[in-house]
């Protein structure tokens, strides 16, 4: 009878066991060069909490705002290896290893933010995020980065001729550099993390960013003048490390790429907010917002277009993207 009793002990404890091995919570670890409270740190936080909820606490996400896990090209790599589970990153960085996403990366592809999204959304965003799964990644969703514009520290710049001969901080992305070249300026890649100093000590004379970015950077405290050019609407993209993805059970993949569409929406909704307060915030701390006639820009762009659209693919691609409405 004692022996009965022990095996019955022993069975419910091993039991315990399996269940709490089942309910255990693995975190997932999520990488962003942005600060805490940024729209994209907290739409993947959001995506977190979508993610504890559905699978009942076993899924949890952790994410390393501010570039703590480095700058966007090596927690790329990271992603690749495993070594990260999730990345947000926007896409300049993915154009020498995704050839789909240069497409969406050209200047002047999209034609407003609305029409990004639309795309984004649909058959065509599809199609790019399948790509990723060539190079031991996940493409999961795309989030926004709304549109780049020049700023400086030296002049207000209203026409094509303004930015001849100037030093612009681009993405390590051929595309940014070449679309810099075309415009007469001269392009220098450089990690988000050094702009601010480079832009101080003169290594630079602007950048180009999104009103978020150029505000929580704090690049508007040394470049006074900002250019409503919206060279480039490019989107962002969540992705996760093929590697961890593969150790997801079929239907936690199936629950983690709906929370991931699903954080789309949050993102958005904070974006809008956030662009709006950032403009606001610089323009009262003394920056002057210039605008300028984006055609000479665009018609600059014909050696960018031949460059990049280089195959059928790609071409086909761009073709379908500017006939979306």
């Amino acid at each position: 009878m004692l022996h009965i009793s022990k095996l019955t002990a022993a069975t419910f404890a091993f039991g315990a066991l399996l269940v709490g091995i089942a309910n255990a919570e693995t975190v997932l670890r999520s990488a962003d060069t942005h600060p805490d409270g940024y729209p994209t740190v907290e739409a993947v936080k959001y995506l977190g909490e979508l993610l504890k909820q559905r699978t009942n606490g076993r899924y949890s996400i952790e994410v390393y705002h501010s570039a703590q896990l480095g700058e966007e090209k090596d927690t790329i790599e990271q992603t690749q290896t495993g070594v990260i589970d999730l990345n947000r990153v926007s896409m300049g960085p993915f154009n020498g290893i995704v050839p789909e996403t240069q497409v969406p990366s050209l200047p002047y592809m999209f034609r407003s933010v609305d029409q990004m999204r639309h795309v984004m959304d649909g058959p065509i965003g599809d199609q790019i995020l399948k790509a990723f799964e060539a190079h031991d990644l996940v493409g999961l969703a795309f989030y926004d980065s709304g549109a780049r514009s020049f700023y400086n520290t030296k002049k207000d710049i209203t026409s094509i001729a303004d930015l001849k001969g100037m030093k612009f901080r681009v993405i390590q992305s051929d595309v940014f550099v070449d679309m810099v070249k075309a415009l007469g300026a001269n392009a220098t890649p450089m990690a988000y993390g050094e702009v601010y100093s480079a832009l101080e000590t003169g290594v630079i004379d602007g950048a180009e960013n999104n009103w978020p970015s150029f505000e929580s950077a704090k690049h508007y405290e040394v470049a006074k003048h900002y250019t409503t050019d919206e060279h480039q609407i490019v989107p962002e993209v969540l992705v996760m490390s093929k590697a961890s993805w593969d150790k997801l059970a079929p239907e936690d993949q199936a629950i983690v790429r709906q929370a991931a569409k699903d954080s789309v929406v949050k993102m958005r909704e904070l974006w809008d907010a956030q662009e709006k307060k950032s403009r606001d915030l610089v323009e009262k701390a003394g920056v002057k917002v210039s605008e300028i006639d984006k055609q000479p820009l665009i018609d600059a762009m014909k050696p960018v277009y031949d460059k990049y659209l280089s195959t059928p693919e790609l071409k086909d691609l761009a073709a379908r993207i500017q006939a979306t409405k």
